[in-house]
């Protein structure tokens, strides 16, 4: 760690990040926080315009010298790919200290309105999307015997709520990843943290809403949206004190409820359920 000029502690200084998903939404302002406190990033992501704005925005406010800021224009679930660019950043700037894999998408609908391919493409982007960066990345963290690797699922990868058949499975699927990994690499010195953001306020957030079923919009009415930038700071320190599970906003409790009173969350969900269905029914009536 070290102080900047005006004697503020950087807590990120002397470190490197690589931020896959980091172009926009979540994983943009992610790498911006972390940049803010001192450190230096890699923005992985597809889209070769959005990976270099967001490196320019990146690298005209880094505050040190010995920052750098650093791209990589792939798409995260083709291995054969990445390896290749993966092992150049290594050669070139070293073992990244942190993977934070921020890559997902969300298609809800109603399970009978889904089809195979969409089922295959979710868990593509949200289980493969963060296996492979992980799967890459590790191998040279062992080496290392040290490095943090962190996940992204959400409430609904612990909760299945209405409308979300083929998005909470994958986000399950991490949720189990990153508990096996906690306990495998753990004698290696590698540590493994699970963000659970809430309702955030990105680009892929505008999607999702547009194929919502009416009654699952309804339930999501009741939740606060957050921004990228409020779900950053919260994520960056989560990791900084190495936890394993990064809650943002009301995630904590509802998961802490559901561990101990699952009938209770189960009452409460069904019920809200209904709400919304009768509230559908009225205005159909009006």
């Amino acid at each position: 760690m070290s102080n900047d000029k005006q004697g503020k502690r950087k807590p990120f200084a002397d470190t490197f990040t690589l931020v896959s998903g980091g172009s926009k939404g979540i994983g943009r302002a992610t790498a911006l926080e972390i940049a803010r406190l001192g450190g230096s990033v890699c923005i992985l992501a597809r889209n070769e315009e959005s990976v270099l704005e967001t490196a320019q925005v990146i690298g005209d406010t880094l505050i040190s010298d010995k920052q750098f800021v650093e791209t990589i224009v792939c798409d995260a679930t083709d291995a054969e790919q990445l390896r290749p660019m993966i092992d150049a950043l290594v050669d070139h700037r070293g073992v990244p200290d942190y993977l934070l894999n921020v890559v997902g998408y969300a298609y809800p609908k109603h399970f009978t309105d889904l089809t195979l391919p969409d089922f295959k493409k979710n868990m593509d982007i949200n289980y493969y999307g963060q296996l492979v960066p992980t799967m890459l990345m590790v191998p040279y963290m062992v080496k290392k015997q040290k490095g943090h690797v962190s996940f992204v699922s959400s409430i609904a990868g612990f909760l299945g709520l209405v409308g979300y058949a083929s998005y909470s499975p994958t986000k399950f699927a991490v949720v189990g990843l990153a508990e096996v990994l906690r306990h495998e690499l753990k004698p290696k010195n590698i540590q493994i943290s699970m963000l659970y953001p809430p309702d955030t306020d990105t680009p892929g957030f505008v999607e999702e809403n547009k194929t919502k079923p009416p009654e699952t919009a309804i339930l999501s009415e009741t939740a606060k949206l957050y921004t990228p930038e409020q779900v950053a700071v919260q994520y960056v320190q989560g990791l900084l004190k190495n936890k394993m599970h990064i809650f943002v906003g009301e995630g904590r409790w509802i998961w802490r409820l559901f561990r101990w009173f699952p009938g209770l969350v189960y009452a409460i969900m069904d019920q809200d359920h209904q709400k919304a269905l009768i509230k559908l029914e009225q205005e159909d009536g009006v």
